[in-house]
């Protein structure tokens, strides 16, 4: 309360005195870069006495240069009442509160503060200016500011314009309570990408808004890094692929490794690897590991290798009863994926499409072989199938096979085809005697044994044979049944045994051995009947005709043997009692084979020499008709030669002489001698000249 009725009092006193001196301008605080001059304004009104200036309560003095005060001094017009300080430089020790005072009128300006800000200095980044780092290995980076900056300075980091976050900072006081210097560090993993990267580290503060930065340049060291290629990506199977490898590092590459699904690829060294593609590319992917000092890295790529369809997985063969469901399944492998189909053995309507195939409610007729089959790729490669038995138990399903029939009291052979899944438990032959599974009884035996394959029932099959031996009446009227059982149920047939008769055989062969001996019989009584009556008309002269017969034997025969030959084997002889039955030796022997050999046939000349006839012509009895138009006449001597009938000779249509009994002219012996024949005047001799048909000049036989 007392000072502001000091001030009313002087106010008024004022106003009745004039004016009072007064601060028309005080000095107010200031902030200074250091080196820069600091002034501090101070104006009295209506006072002239001594003003001076005081630091932190120190007096500077009432002079205007301020003597002891070299970089101090006041200006301005006293008169006018300016006393305004000056300070040049400013150094860091002017930092102080200054009061103008005037002494005399006991008055004292606030107090100003003057601030002397002192700019930081560069930076110093520890390792710098190039920073070798590891990449992939964190790493701090410290940036540090010393000096005595005021006020402290603040330390930022900078890639490409953009401050970076993650750094620490801290700094050191010195003894006087003034910081000694300051620190940012910067923790960082650096990576191949910041090889030869600019990093900033900039000192800022009030002094220095714009701050003074230093940059420094990373060089890393890094492992490889790989980039791995092939050419061509996509690739039929057993097309040549090329795979590079490339890699930038720092230090430099000192060497590759190759590898296919994880296994070495020996011999290969380079950046280059060259294979011949196939499946296994497609899921074993190949890789390039490549290494320098600091590390090694790799790189992998899988091929699109295209492929006809492969079999991973075969159909397990299924035994199931019937009525439940059975399944079969199967794995391909193939690129693009294969289409899989289910067929049955032997058919074509597809039962399904895909890996698995199910059947329900299977039934015997089911039981058979499943295929699964795989249908080429786009590339028409590859392709296959696979089968796998569905075998269905049921109750045994059993069929007669064929049984020879047996004779009364022979052995027999009774057999029955049994089907059946699973196995029977026996195969049993049943009749009205009793019954047996295997083994013997009696006159019975059973033996069983698996079917052939080529019997193709559904499940296994076995064969039972019912051997009986000694049969009986009762074994062809009775019936045998063969019959089977296993878990699921019985089957079973009824066999028969067919009976054979001996005795219309024993007929047969007896009837055509007695037709054998009655035509043996009847040849036999025809030709001594034919050789008797020939014997008896040529015995009187004991001249001897023979003509050749048509076997073979006689024709192979020399001339020597047929002269000498046996009586056997002369055939039968006709004796005459007629001398006019001459052989016309010289031309017998001049005669020829009409045909040349072409039927390989001999034949030997006979002349009836009966005379010559005037003019030459032959001598023939009148022919006589013993047939029908078209029979070939005949001419009969036996007036002339005694012969008697039925040995005639025939005239053929072809000129030749024939006779109805096949041994009266088989071969001919020479005659000894001839007697004169009575011949009627001017007829020739007898041999083919003079026969009526033109073609043929002579008579004679052929076999």
């Amino acid at each position: 309360m007392l000072v502001p009725a000091l001030l009313v009092l002087f106010f008024c006193l004022k106003g009745h005195a004039g004016l009072l001196p007064h601060f028309l301008q005080q000095p107010a605080d200031l902030v200074v870069l250091l080196g820069d001059e600091a002034r501090l304004p101070c104006a009295l009104d209506a006072y002239s006495g001594l003003v001076q200036w005081t630091k932190d309560g120190l007096a500077l003095g009432g002079e205007r240069d301020l003597p002891g005060w070299s970089r101090y001094w006041i200006s301005g017009d006293a008169a006018s009442g300016q006393h305004n300080l000056h300070i040049r430089p400013v150094e860091l020790e002017d930092q102080a509160s200054y009061e103008c005072q005037a002494t005399q009128a006991g008055l004292r300006s606030r107090p100003a503060r003057l601030h002397v800000l002192v700019p930081p200095k560069a930076p110093q980044v520890l390792g710098g200016p190039s920073v070798s780092l590891v990449a992939g290995v964190p790493a701090n980076l410290t940036c540090r500011s010393h000096g005595n900056a005021h006020p402290t300075p603040e330390l930022l980091w900078f890639r490409d314009g953009v401050r970076l976050d993650g750094t620490t900072f801290h700094q050191t006081l010195l003894k006087e309570g003034t910081t000694g210097s300051v620190e940012s560090i910067l923790s960082l993993t650096p990576s191949s990408h910041d090889d030869g990267a600019t990093l900033v580290c900039r000192a800022r503060s009030q002094a220095l808004p714009a701050g003074k930065d230093t940059a420094i340049t990373l060089s890393l060291q890094y492992p490889p890094v790989v980039t791995l290629s092939a050419e061509p990506q996509t690739v039929q199977e057993g097309e040549k692929v090329t795979f590079l490898c490339q890699a930038t590092a720092q230090p430099p590459v000192t060497g590759y490794r190759w590898a296919k699904g994880g296994s070495p690829v020996l011999g290969a060294r380079g950046p280059m690897l060259e294979v011949v593609a196939d499946a296994s590319f497609l899921t074993s992917p190949v890789s390039c590991e490549v290494s320098n000092a600091v590390g090694s890295a790799n790189c992998s790529t899988a091929l699109d290798v295209q492929f006809g369809p492969i079999l991973l997985a075969k159909p397990e063969p299924m035994s199931v009863d019937v009525g439940e469901d059975a399944f079969f399944s199967c794995a391909w492998r193939g690129n693009p994926l294969p289409r899989v189909t289910w067929t049955r053995r032997g058919g074509v309507q597809v039962l399904g499409s895909g890996p698995t195939l199910r059947l329900r409610s299977v039934g015997p007729e089911d039981s058979g072989d499943y295929v699964c089959r795989a249908e080429p790729g786009l590339t028409g490669l590859g392709g296959g199938a696979a089968e796998a038995r569905l075998t269905v138990n049921a109750p045994p399903v059993v069929t007669a096979l064929h049984s020879a029939p047996a004779f009364l009291r022979g052995p027999a052979r009774l057999q029955c085809l049994v089907f059946a899944s699973p196995a029977p438990e026996a195969v049993v032959w049943s009749w009205d005697e009793g019954f047996l599974a295997k083994g013997s009884w009696g006159r019975f035996l059973v033996e069983t044994f698996p079917a052939p394959d080529s019997y193709g029932g559904q499940g296994p099959g076995l064969i039972s044979v019912l051997h009986i031996s000694g049969t009986q009446e009762s074994d062809f009227s009775q019936g045998f049944n063969c019959s089977a059982r296993n878990r699921l149920g019985e089957g079973g047939t009824r066999v028969s045994l067919g009976r054979r008769d001996l005795l219309p055989t024993v007929r047969i062969v007896a009837g055509v051995a007695s037709a054998a001996m009655t035509l043996l019989m009847v040849i036999t009584g025809v030709t001594l009947c034919c050789w008797r009556h020939g014997k008896a008309s040529f015995s009187k002269q004991n001249n001897l005709v023979r003509i050749p017969s048509s076997s073979h034997g006689s024709s192979s025969r020399g001339p020597e043997e047929e002269e000498t030959g046996s009586s056997e084997d002369q055939g039968p002889i006709v004796q005459t009692d007629h001398s006019d039955l001459v052989l016309d030796e010289e031309r017998a022997l001049e005669t020829k084979d009409p045909t040349n050999g072409y039927y390989k046939v001999r034949g030997v000349s006979v002349s009836l020499s009966l005379g010559e006839a005037p003019g030459g012509s032959l001598f023939l009895p009148a022919p006589s008709s013993l047939g029908p138009l078209g029979t070939p006449p005949f001419y009969d001597f036996n007036t002339h030669l005694g012969m008697p009938a039925p040995c005639r000779l025939y005239r053929a249509q072809a000129g030749y002489l024939t006779t109805p009994h096949s041994r009266a002219f088989t071969s001919y012996i020479k005659p000894m001698s001839f007697g004169t024949p009575d011949l009627a005047p001017g007829t020739p001799p007898f041999p083919y000249a003079a026969f009526p048909t033109s073609s043929h000049a002579r008579l004679q036989t052929h076999v």
